[in-house]
């Protein structure tokens, strides 16, 4: 197949998964990235000394990437470490802190201190929620293309089972009462589009891989796993052009012969769009080639975007772990500036990584690594410098009375970035950095198509189309997308 040509559109995640697949079934792979390195929103930032990982964060789900490394007789051990983190995170509520342990046993005793009975009721919820996630593994590496991907006989039973038709909140109540119990369990749907309300108790697959699976850390951070997939494209063939902005797709007839990028012409048989589906859409195709209107995207619910900062200290914190939650305010009033009301909150939750805890190398010696990420509504206005040092000093100070020590007057490097960073550096639709809310309409074949309508070779991957968003969900929305290409051809 050397002589199919496919030019895969965007070097995150998804693209490099599909550089990779379709490399590994014979095709002549090009990547274009706009940026001078690949990751895409898993970009690396390298200043003062310290190493950030610009996007994600949380390495879950391991399973998966795993999944994607054989593939190839690989494993992730042969391009970096992993290590699971104690504890897993920790939480801060109005009253304190509590650290979420990652041996299931103490997590059954911390949960018996704060509701007498609950363990039980943990090991029922997790049983369901296993075999939810094992379900769920089976649909997310469905294309989407039909509703009769899910009619097989032993697929169909099993969907039926997800709890489709109730949402995280209720199920979440009808296992526990004690209000940190069900923040804690609700927690991981908080980036998903929707408040608990809202949210189909499928989801709770979620808690399963944060219990069960646990939160894991690739040595070097989250790039690490960035440069194993590119170094594992490269061993298979892929030529990469970096620095490469593309710039329009020429359709004939109802194929795509060529990518226009950075100057240059890429002819291709077939092209995998793993950039923003809606800046391909509407910037890249001819208005006769769009699959979808402006009606359409405009009436699409989104996940949060997000107000980030990239700090340096020039000393060590005394109690901080490697991830943290704070939960101090309410968080309904939060929720409905995300979802309901949308505008800037005036109480944030927030989250704080500090990798140098766990990672020497992302800091200078005896100095810490910081990511503070602050949720927010998409298609916001306003975020100018005033506006982003008011949050920074607001949860600075919060940060500084939690942990009982002087922050503000540490830090020697500081970066932000939000809504308008992510239009501008990654074309991303309304500025969302989670891509579209995971609602009942917004689920499978609900979601934009991997496939698309108008031009025949022209397929789709990342975090607005099937599965979803996410670094395991990219994963394997760029093996769809490549699999669906080497289907097409071998017909």
């Amino acid at each position: 197949m050397l002589s199919k040509k496919v030019v895969v559109i965007g070097s995150g995640f998804a693209g490099l998964s599909a550089s990779c697949v379709l490399a590994k079934a014979g095709f002549d792979v090009t990547v274009i990235e706009q940026h001078p390195t690949p990751g895409g929103r898993a970009r690396q930032l390298k200043a003062a000394g310290f190493t950030f990982d610009m996007g994600p964060s949380w390495y879950w789900m391991p399973d998966v990437i795993e999944r994607f490394f054989s593939l190839f007789d690989k494993t992730p051990a042969d391009y970096y470490t992993l290590q699971r983190l104690s504890p897993s995170y920790s939480i801060y509520w109005p009253e304190g802190a509590t650290d979420i342990p990652d041996d299931y046993h103490a997590l059954c005793n911390l949960f018996e201190q704060l509701e007498p009975g609950s363990s039980k009721a943990l090991n029922h919820y997790l049983l369901h929620a296993a075999d939810k996630y094992a379900i769920g593994m089976q649909m997310a590496h469905k294309p989407g293309a039909s509703v009769f991907e899910f009619a097989d006989r032993t697929l169909l039973p099993a969907v039926l089972k997800m709890d489709l038709f109730s949402s995280m909140k209720k199920h979440v109540g009808k296992f526990f009462k004690h209000p940190q119990l069900r923040q804690l369990m609700e927690f991981p749907v908080l980036f998903l589009g929707e408040i608990a309300e809202n949210i189909p108790a499928m989801y709770s697959f979620m808690n399963y891989a944060d219990i069960k699976l646990g939160t894991w850390y690739p040595q070097g951070g989250m790039y690490s796993l960035v440069n194993a997939m590119h170094q594992l494209a490269i061993e298979l063939g892929v030529t990469f052009h970096f620095n490469t902005r593309a710039e329009k797709i020429q359709v004939t007839g109802k194929n795509a012969t060529h990518v226009h990028a950075g100057g240059q012409t890429f002819t291709a048989d077939a092209i995998v769009g793993a950039a923003d589906y809606h800046f391909i859409e509407t910037s890249l195709l001819a208005p006769a080639y769009r699959s979808y209107s402006r009606k359409y995207w405009d009436s699409r619910r989104m996940a949060p975007s997000c107000l980030l900062y990239y700090i340096g200290l020039n000393k060590k914190l005394t109690s901080l772990q490697h991830h943290s939650l704070f939960f101090d305010v309410p968080f309904d009033k939060h929720a409905r500036s995300l979802y309901q009301e949308p505008g800037w909150p005036e109480q944030p939750l927030f989250y704080v990584c500090c990798p140098s805890r766990t990672d020497n190398t992302v800091a200078p010696e005896g100095m810490e690594n910081l990511f503070l990420l602050i949720p927010v509504a998409t298609g916001l206005e306003g975020d100018d410098e005033q506006l982003r040092e008011r949050y920074f000093q607001q949860i600075i100070a919060r940060l500084e009375h939690h942990l009982g020590e002087p922050i503000a007057d540490a830090v020697i490097y500081k970066k932000s970035y939000a809504g308008s960073d992510f239009i501008h550096d990654y074309n991303a639709f309304k500025g969302n950095a989670y891509g579209l809310a995971n609602t009942l309409n917004q689920t499978a074949i609900m979601k934009p198509s991997m496939r698309s309508a108008r031009v025949d070779n022209l397929y789709y991957a990342g975090q607005l189309t099937v599965p979803g968003p996410g670094v395991p969900p990219g994963i394997i929305s760029g093996e769809i997308a490549a699999n669906e290409i080497i289907k097409k051809f071998a017909r």
